[in-house]
């Protein structure tokens, strides 16, 4: 254990009261929890560890910065509660550890007692089947193709021993039917999200019943002293997070998100969901704050909804969320959602506002505010390397609900100081609605009159043009053209420029369209050679006059793109009298 010297500095809103990169604790937030496990004021800290995922499974109970006890365990823990199973001094809560199809109950630190989820129908074609095996009426290849169309077509899943016969190789079958055979069948479901319910009162020391929810898609909720199963809900999906909110004899609501990506709201005397919350992408946690539920999802997003399902806002992250948890001060009257993002950071949200970060040294994967020890307002988080971290908020501490999320201003929403309507504009919005035929036409004939004088306007400067320049829409490219001489010899020069901040244009070319009975070129093609950004490029060429009748007529100028017969820039150059006679 050691203190830590924060290489990345926290907010200045929190003090950092502890650090240990080397404690070994790799869990999530549904399995830690505050508890004043021996009813000595002091609220010490409770972890399902993890462990490997294969072994070292432990119960941890921390108190200050050390390690006070721990337990093993046999299976990997997916959630665990604190809370209160009986009226009996001195009033010491229990912790619940919800482990396969198990909760293991611990009282004193001490195992107490251990609640098994109830067996699920087995499909009365499978018994047969393995009947036939048991009694050498089959061989196992024959029942492996049995029950290989049984979990085809079956209403009731295969149990996990006919699962697991399915996955073997041909050489390890019959080995595995001479082991199993003589065993009864059973099919058991395992706890996936485990939460706590109030049994008749809302006060803190409150009785609490434990609700649970099982692979299966059901959600039971427990007698806290007998343990025997109150009520059972059905949902179409398996639940994956849970919150729980009010008083099972009175009124409650269960707020279940599943793993097909919605979110079902359970009420009392309702054994199927009531509402229905369709998200755009999965959900990775889930927090009530007040009447209001917030969720994270996949696609780096935080939504808020009310408990009937109806959106409310949508705040975007900057990372993808790792884990939340609900911060609570009830002293200040303040809530907020603590939300832990892949990108080392943790943000403090109330509602769609951005109230607080707090840099951490690695990804946070748990996160739990409330008193510990004496202290209220304490902040603990454990990393993906498995390190702990703990903060304590300062007394001095004032969070403003700044709104830092992308979008209109909060002042964009506060009404304008407008005047009262004045006689005159009462007036006029009269005089419109008793004339709006009128006044439309009007409008109309002034609108026709103004496009036609535009467009006579481009025609004449098109025709008057004595320096044409021409810019093209599509490519940067800037053009004029000089002609220079009396005649009947003229040198047309053409003056090209590329406008763009720094990208070149290259493989262009350059055509010429002209009567060839009034004049010759003698090159009406060119190829132009890359175009540096703001230099200017001038190409020659002489221009030969055939008439001596003293007319002139226009030559069009065109750039082309090499292999593209659209221009990309057009010129029209006027021609002068010429003043003399063409040698022929």
């Amino acid at each position: 254990m050691r203190n830590w010297e924060p290489l990345l500095l926290a907010s200045s809103k929190w003090l950092d009261a502890h650090y240990d990169p080397v404690a070994n604790l790799y869990t999530f937030s549904s399995c830690i929890a505050l508890s004043d496990l021996h009813g000595d004021g002091e609220n010490k800290l409770v972890v399902g560890d993890l462990g490997t995922g294969v072994c070292n499974m432990k119960l941890k109970v921390y108190r200050g910065t050390g390690l006070l006890s721990e337990s093993t365990l046999l299976d990997l823990p997916t959630g665990l509660v604190s809370f209160l199973m009986d009226l009996h001094e001195p009033r010491t809560p229990a912790i619940a550890v919800a482990s396969g199809p198990f909760i293991y109950v611990y009282k004193n630190l001490r195992p107490y007692f251990k609640f098994t989820l109830p067996s699920l129908e087995v499909n009365p074609l499978e018994q047969d089947v393995w009947s036939q095996a048991k009694e050498d009426m089959i061989d196992p290849m024959t029942l492996k193709e049995m029950l290989e169309g049984l979990r085809d077509k079956a209403e009731i899943p295969l149990s996990v021993r006919s699962l697991r016969f399915l996955m073997l190789e041909p050489q390890e079958m019959e080995n595995f039917v001479l082991l199993h055979k003589e065993q009864p069948i059973r099919r058991q479901t395992v706890i996936t999200c485990i939460g706590t319910l109030k049994k008749n009162m809302a006060d803190e020391d409150a009785v609490s019943c434990l609700v649970i929810g099982t692979e299966n898609g059901d959600v039971y909720i427990l007698d806290p002293e007998a343990f025997t199963i109150l009520y059972k809900m059905s949902l179409p999906s398996t639940p994956t997070l849970m919150d729980v909110t009010g008083q099972f004899d009175v009124e409650f609501r269960i707020t279940v998100a599943c793993r097909n990506g919605n979110i079902y709201i359970l009420r009392r005397d309702s054994p199927k969901p009531k509402y229905c919350i369709e998200l755009s992408s999965h959900p990775v946690a889930l927090v009530r704050m007040g009447k209001n539920v917030v969720v994270g999802c996949t696609h780096e997003t935080l939504h808020g909804y009310t408990q009937k399902g109806k959106k409310l806002w949508t705040a975007y992250l900057p990372a993808p969320v790792t884990t939340m948890a609900l911060m609570d001060l009830p002293t200040r009257g303040f809530q907020a959602v603590l939300v832990g993002l892949a990108n080392c950071e943790v943000h403090m949200y109330r509602d769609k506002n951005l109230v607080s970060s707090i840099k951490t040294p690695d990804v946070v994967t748990s996160i739990c505010f409330g008193r510990y020890g004496r202290e209220d307002g304490t902040l603990i988080m454990t990393t993906k390397g498995g390190g702990l971290i703990v903060k304590i908020l300062k007394r001095t501490a004032v969070f403003d609900d700044r709104d830092s999320a992308p979008g209109p201003p909060i002042a964009q929403s506060i009404r304008l100081n407008v005047p009262k309507k004045t006689k005159l504009y009462v007036d006029q919005t009269l005089r419109e609605r008793e004339n709006a035929v009128a006044m439309h036409r009007a409008f109309q004939m002034d609108l026709s009159r103004l496009r036609l004088a535009a467009a006579r306007a481009y025609v004449k400067a098109l025709e008057s043009s004595l320096t044409p320049m021409s810019a093209s829409l599509t490519e940067p490219l800037k053009m004029n053209a000089v002609v220079q001489g009396l005649g009947p010899s003229f040198k047309l020069t053409l003056n090209i420029q590329n406008t763009a901040a720094c990208r070149p244009v290259m493989n262009l070319a350059i055509s010429f369209l002209y009567d060839e009975n009034l004049y010759s070129m003698r090159t009406a093609f060119f190829k132009i050679p890359l175009l540096v950004p703001g230099l200017n490029y001038p190409i020659d060429t002489f221009v030969e006059c055939l008439s001596d009748k003293g007319i002139s007529d226009i030559i069009k100028v065109f750039v082309l793109r090499e292999g593209k017969s659209a221009p990309l820039l057009t010129a029209h150059i006027n021609m002068p009298v010429s003043e003399g006679l063409a040698l022929n």
